[in-house]
């Protein structure tokens, strides 16, 4: 047995989309699709080869991608791609032969323009009533391809009709919700306006409508957009973007999570682990089809330079001194690939100021290094109100990923928790939350370092190759780093990285799990090979991507398997997630479930948690919180509706189901506003008290409080006001206690536990009380 290499990546990112880049190299992609699937047959967990069954699940998984939700194809269509390729695609490939996947993908474009040729025919012509007692089926992936033209045409039909449906609804609440607004701001004004002089007449506040009403189009004219939206995207694609789809359907054949990456994605890859990129530090949006600048990073080029503004739009994009590419109309992405560029390298940009929207200006800025703190790990000290007993000093950790810089090492998610975690331990705390929820995973070295601030020297991970040959990863420092109580809080979308981690601490005793009924469940460890690397040295391969391929599974130490099972908690919390589909287990082609031997380690506590007493008080205050009682009863319905997979066609059916959800929400709100107050009036200024550490005020003397903290200092980034002129609220703000109910429950376990297992919480002294 070995211990197996750090290099290896666990990461459980979502596929990212394609992009577009100005100019291409002439890389021979039929070379580059005969190398991914040599390269998938000899470095992919299964060795499974490239035959006639993987040529039959690659050209259904190429389908389903184009449309997945099966209207554009028939089954005709499909008849006719399968008798030409179903058992042929694997042999096209190895002879460097793309032009089935080119073939496919121009019949696809026509048959999409024959569908909204249909559909705009269909909305001048047709009156739809929105009376009848049909149905749609929501989710159509596992559905038949239509026959024919004229089964299809029935089923747009009634895609249409839904999707006028959902347009007239959707107005509906925009105009009941401008109702709302100016009552409420008449009420606000009525409470400041003084009494009007005698002998003229008091001011009226006129009710507003939202902006350009007069100029919105109509719900056809919407549908209609839409489509045409759709068919520009799919006639932008080139021969790179239709061979990355094929190649990601070969890569799917052989798991969820062996992916083939275009150079874009694998640059926006990097980006996410290691937080960082090259560029003027700016978040970009679609405004009326052109790009607005909806963000700066603090201290990043743009705000450096000084003249890029919130809101302004980017009409225009030029590399240096050349000349500019008009951007109106262009995917977003592919004008953020043009911004994008080399550090110290020079984009001018073309501007219609917010302030001056009549005006054009040019704006010159040097692209640099552009850190991304708004996904770095931060943390908060959270002070109980007395009304608990004994105040509780709570050290709760966010980590959204295991980012790492694999390449330099100057991005460590282990040393910035370290930070965090150092600072928590200084303020005294009485337990810890580490929050995974979210967090979907990434570097494994740091999931094993992380590890090792909690638990000494040991194992943390096993692994197991296709050959059958086990290996091991241990954390190697003598002693822990943070040795108090601890929580590690997960939820559905806790995957890869994060099972481990919690997986680890869960064998080792180290930390109660608290969260969903399960984590995501996937077990399988991958790692990033070059195409390039396997290509002839004399050949154009520039843009060849990278495979992410999985070689490995991962297993507990206690000799089980996070691979479909995931991590299921010590105490369970309700959830929507737990209905959704979502989770390895939804996915197509995942790999098995098994367990090997388990390793030798040492127990951090020789004492069994009291999980029975514990779920026992969970339960008696889940039964009591009308929160968890909201969720389990829309967990109810949400199964009920996901089960049924059908809406209804009628308008006054849809009105009904609208409004009484409605007024289920809002008796929700109501409730929780009251329950709110009560809790506020009874509190008074004894609440929660609640401070903000991130990685840039961690060595702070002063410790930011909650209503001191702004979106700024939490995102790292100046951010435009939402549509309604405000920035929002904290999720904690408006429930009782000011903390989510998942939060406000976890607090309650960590107090609960520390009772329970004879750590009581130190008594609070003024000494060591937060200095705001």
């Amino acid at each position: 047995m070995t211990r197996f290499s750090s290099s290896l990546v666990a990461a459980g990112l979502a596929v990212l989309s394609l992009a577009s880049t100005p100019a291409r190299s002439e890389t021979n992609f039929g070379q580059v699709a005969m190398h991914v699937a040599y390269m998938l047959q000899s470095q992919h967990y299964s060795h499974r080869d490239f035959d006639d069954e993987v040529s039959g699940k690659l050209l259904e998984n190429y389908l389903n991608m184009l449309d997945f939700r099966h209207v554009f194809f028939t089954q005709q269509d499909v008849d006719g791609f399968k008798s030409k390729y179903n058992t042929t695609l694997d042999d096209h490939v190895l002879m460097r032969n793309v032009s089935p996947a080119i073939e496919i993908y121009d019949i696809y474009k026509q048959r999409v323009k024959e569908r909204i040729a249909f559909t705009k025919k269909t909305l001048k012509e047709h009156k739809f009533t929105f009376d009848s007692k049909r149905t749609i089926e929501l989710k159509r992936d596992k559905a038949p391809y239509p026959k024919n033209q004229e089964e299809q045409d029935k089923i747009w039909m009634d895609i249409l009709e839904d999707n006028l449906l959902q347009e007239k609804l959707a107005d509906e609440a925009k105009i009941e919700e401008a109702k709302k607004k100016a009552a409420k701001a008449a009420e606000k004004s009525a409470k400041t306006e003084t009494k009007p002089e005698e002998g003229k007449p008091e001011t009226k506040v006129a009710a507003k409508t939202p902006a350009k009403e007069e100029e919105k189009l109509t719900p056809e004219e919407r549908v209609a957009k839409d489509y045409d939206r759709l068919i520009e995207t799919i006639e932008e694609n080139d021969q790179e973007d239709v061979v990355d789809l094929f190649l990601s359907s070969l890569s799917a054949v052989y798991d969820p999570h062996t992916e083939y990456m275009s150079v874009n994605e694998t640059d926006n890859f990097n980006i996410q682990m290691k937080h960082k990129l090259v560029g003027i530090g700016a978040l970009l949006g679609l405004e009326d089809e052109v790009a607005q600048i909806q963000g700066i990073v603090v201290g990043g080029p743009a705000d450096k330079q000084g003249e890029l503004k919130l809101n302004d739009k980017i009409t225009g994009v030029a590399q240096g001194d050349a000349e500019f590419v008009e951007t109106k109309y262009m995917k977003l992405q592919k004008i953020v690939d043009m911004i994008r560029g080399k550090e110290g390298s020079s984009v001018r940009l073309k501007i219609v100021p917010a302030d001056d929207p009549t005006s054009t200006k040019i704006i010159t800025i040097v692209r640099a290094e552009v850190p991304l703190k708004e996904k770095l790990a931060n943390a908060e000290l959270i002070l109980t109100p007395s009304e608990m007993g004994k105040q509780l000093k709570v050290g709760w950790i966010n980590l959204s990923s295991f980012y790492a810089d694999m390449e330099d090492g100057t991005v460590s998610t282990t040393d910035d928790v370290q930070r965090l975690l150092g600072r928590l331990m200084k303020e005294k705390i009485d337990g810890l939350v580490l929050d995974l929820r979210g967090n979907g995973g990434g570097s494994l070295e740091e999931a094993i370092r992380l590890t090792g601030l909690f638990v000494p020297a040991g194992p943390v991970v096993q692994a197991k190759d296709w050959r059958g040959s086990i290996s091991w990863r241990e954390c190697e420092n003598p002693k822990a780093f943070y040795e108090g109580p601890m929580i590690v809080l997960t939820d559905k979308t806790s995957a890869s990285a994060s099972e481990i981690l919690a997986a680890a601490l869960q064998d080792y005793r180290r930390a109660l799990i608290v969260g969903d009924k399960s984590t995501f469940g996937k077990g399988t460890v991958q790692t990033i090979l070059p195409v390039e690397r396997f290509m002839p040295f004399f050949s154009e391969k520039s843009r060849a991507g990278n495979l992410k391929v999985t070689i490995q599974k991962f297993y507990r130490i206690a000799g089980g398997s996070t691979q479909l099972k995931g991590v299921e908690p010590d105490v369970v919390l309700p959830s929507l997630r737990d209905v959704l589909d979502i989770g390895e287990g939804s996915a197509e082609n995942p790999l098995p479930y098994d367990t090997i031997p388990a390793r030798k380690y040492n127990l951090v506590s020789s004492k069994p948690y009291p999980l029975e007493e514990l779920r026992n008080r969970v339960t008696s205050r889940l039964n009591a919180n009308p929160e968890f009682q909201y969720v389990l009863d829309e967990s109810k319905r949400l199964k009920e509706r996901i089960d049924r997979n059908a809406a209804s066609l009628n308008l006054a059916e849809r009105q009904s189901d609208s409004k009484e959800t409605k007024a289920r929400r809002e008796k929700q709100e109501a409730e929780r506003e009251a329950r709110a107050k009560e809790v506020a009036a009874k509190l008074k200024d004894d609440g929660f008290k609640t401070f903000h550490l991130t990685l840039d005020n961690v060595d702070a003397a002063e410790l930011v409080p909650e209503s001191a903290f702004t979106r700024e200092q939490s995102t790292g980034m100046k951010m435009a006001a939402n549509r309604d002129g405000e920035e929002g609220t904290s999720d904690g703000s408006k429930f009782p206690y000011g903390l989510e109910p998942t939060k406000l429950e976890t607090v309650h376990i960590l107090r609960d536990f520390l009772e329970l297992t004879g750590k009581q919480p130190t008594t609070a002294r003024a000494d060591e009380k937060a200095k705001p």
